[in-house]
């Protein structure tokens, strides 16, 4: 199998454009790999490595996913047929070499296309709305990049984020979700989507929809905050406590104030994007 290499808009130059390059030779390890992406895309390697050959400090480079700077480094054994993406490493106030600055959280393969396209930008959308109550409630305790790579097998696990679905699971369809290595195997927060769901289809009866519901907590705009940097945000504000409050008085579960504040900075209803961010004020 070949390897695919996912190349970004500033290394295109030297792919004629592609944003995908497939190499058929073999290789043992990372670095084998990309020198043989530097015979497809002459001048790139400049652009990804020092002169000494390390991977520049505002650059990784993933395989399969893992970062091989807190990996085993470019000398680390590598499969046949895997994909290796390189991207901007960001941090708050940096010029990346995609040209954008973005939030100080968003560093990896997963949660940088998650920043540019999701987060902060308004729902409307009920199935989406139940999917971050989902994924913000497995998050407790945990990362949220653990969570992004869970994100597929749990749309898989959990018919894809369908409450009218979800709620319908059986005990024994909860137990071989339990067996699943792909989501969190926590009993209680399984069983509790399972119970959310419910109350999800509850509040759709009630109001028409949930976005009628939710929005009714920001005054139907979202709430632009200001912040310098990731420290000025609050891990709880006002409203996430009414929220918190009104689901948890309805049967939801794992919707602390954070968790819903987490939640409203996902979906929109807060834009959290830093004074530096491209994202700033945008949705």
């Amino acid at each position: 199998m070949p390897f695919v290499f996912v190349v970004p808009g500033p290394l295109r130059e030297f792919s004629a454009g592609r944003s995908e390059v497939r190499v058929d030779d073999g290789a043992t390890s990372v670095r084998e790999a990309l020198r043989l992406l530097w015979r497809e895309c002459p001048g790139a390697r400049d652009r990804v490595l020092t002169e000494l050959g390390d991977v520049r400090p505002h650059v990784n480079v993933f395989v399969d996913g893992e970062n091989v700077r807190y990996g085993g480094g470019l000398d680390s054994p590598i499969r046949d047929g895997a994909e290796i993406i390189i991207v901007p490493s960001v941090s708050g106030g940096e010029t990346t070499v995609d040209g954008k600055v973005r939030c100080a959280w968003a560093r990896t393969a997963l949660s940088i296309p998650y920043h540019d396209r999701e987060w902060g930008v308004p729902v409307h959308d009920d199935i989406v709305f139940f999917e971050f109550i989902t994924l913000e409630g497995a998050q407790a305790g945990l990362s949220w990049e653990t969570i992004l790579k869970k994100r597929e097998a749990y749309r898989e696990g959990f018919a894809g984020f369908d409450p009218v679905k979800v709620a319908r699971f059986t005990p024994a369809r909860v137990e071989r979700l339990l067996k699943n290595e792909g989501i969190v195997r926590n009993r209680l927060k399984v069983e509790s989507t399972v119970r959310n769901a419910k109350a999800f289809l509850a509040v759709q009866k009630e109001f028409g929809s949930f976005d009628a519901y939710v929005w009714r907590f920001v005054d139907g705009m979202p709430r632009v905050n200001r912040p310098k940097t990731l420290k000025d945000l609050p891990a709880r504000t006002e409203q996430s406590d009414a929220l918190s409050k009104d689901l948890l008085g309805r049967g939801f579960k794992f919707v602390g104030s954070t968790i819903c504040y987490a939640f409203m900075q996902a979906t929109g209803l807060v834009n959290d994007h830093t004074r530096d961010c491209f994202r700033y004020g945008s949705s």
